[in-house]
């Protein structure tokens, strides 16, 4: 793939073909998303000891079965819900490890840690147990309540969200709570990418999000661009609700309705003074695409006010404008576009490690 200029003055954007290719949709997998990392739970059903919970790694896109135990120090481990033997999956749904792992085929067992435990009928096997026999650890890290893990990582998750805790770890984002009934997925008949790149920018509010406007200042719209994150700075209209700043804030001052993070390759972190929208965007195919929005309330009398109270509206007017795009880039006569040097800093960031990662720069 052609790599994307560094220099936003004359770089030119992803192909259109990018947005249609199985080919570089399946290398993605491997090159992109195995390689960073992924949020598997937020530890809120894992708080007994020995409590765990079966997963896929990104269902429907990287079905790799994969395992979260609450060891009995209270240390929540990631491993291959695999069994070592014959490959059967070993822990069918979420539940308190009574004593050890039991493979259902030919019993072989291992410790919630693991580590091989036994196997019946293994006499006159040679060179035997070996480490290969234990379950294989996958990487697993922490941020505030959030649990990640990566199959193949390529930087430490301090790479990734290390700004981000700079920005707004005073706020206690451990203790939001997680609302199920405010919480929601959409399915987007647009590529992964696509989506995200209508996120990364805030060119296209004065134009689609006719409400979300009002509560916005554009003129003092900014992106701020990390290594592998970006910022977006939305600042309030006179008299819309903002952050109570504390003085310790960088940002103390200014009337800032909403924090946008956006972590590569896919998670949205949308701070408001009411909490946390979190939204995940996991590839389904090259046109097809599910956006899991995740509600963490902070302070639920604030949920009405300012950008973060039409949250559904916004995403519903986001949903069609890249439904439409998706079928202009699909076109033969589209090749790609320009950036906006102020307007469009976020997907050209975006842009570049994607051009970066399927390099493998």
């Amino acid at each position: 793939m052609k790599a994307i200029n560094k220099d936003i003055t004359k770089a030119t954007t992803l192909p259109g073909s990018f947005y249609k290719s199985g080919e570089l949709f399946n290398l993605s997998k491997e090159n992109i998303f195995a390689k960073t990392w992924q949020i598997v739970g937020d530890g809120s059903k894992l708080k007994l000891s020995n409590s765990a919970k079966p997963f896929k790694f990104m269902d429907g896109f990287i079905d790799e079965p994969l395992l979260l135990v609450n060891d009995k120090n209270n240390n929540v481990n990631c491993f291959s819900n695999v069994c070592t033997h014959r490959g059967n999956l070993l822990v069918e749904n979420s539940c308190i490890i009574k004593k050890d792992i039991t493979c259902k085929y030919h019993g072989r067992r291992f410790k919630p840690c693991g580590q091989f435990l036994s196997m019946p009928e293994t006499n006159g096997m040679q060179n035997f147990p070996s480490k290969e026999d234990n379950l294989t650890k996958v990487p697993l890290q922490k941020w505030k309540q959030f649990l990640f893990s990566s199959l193949e990582p390529r930087n430490d998750l301090t790479a990734f969200v290390n700004e981000m805790d700079k920005r707004v770890g005073w706020m206690p984002i451990e203790d939001f709570i997680y609302d199920s009934n405010a919480s929601r997925d959409y399915l987007v008949k647009a590529n992964w990418a696509l989506y995200c790149d209508n996120y990364l920018e805030g060119f296209h509010i004065p134009f689609i999000h006719k409400d979300l406007a009002k509560t916005l200042d554009y003129s003092k719209y900014n992106t701020e661009i990390y290594r592998y994150s970006n910022l977006q700075l939305g600042i309030a209209s006179g008299g819309e609700h903002c952050f109570d700043l504390p003085e310790s804030s960088v940002d103390y001052g200014k009337e800032i309705a909403a924090y946008y993070f956006w972590i590569f390759p896919n998670m949205m972190f949308n701070f408001y003074p009411w909490g946390l929208s979190l939204n995940i965007v996991k590839p389904i195919s090259t046109k097809l695409t599910k956006v899991e929005f995740k509600t963490y309330i902070w302070d639920e009398s604030k949920l009405e006010l300012g950008a973060g109270s039409i949250l559904d509206k916004v995403e519903r007017e986001d949903e069609d404008i890249v439904e439409q795009v998706q079928k202009g880039v699909s076109s033969r006569f589209y090749k790609h576009g320009r950036y906006s040097p102020r307007m469009e800093k976020g997907v050209h960031h975006f842009h570049t490690l994607i051009s970066d990662f399927l390099n493998q720069v």
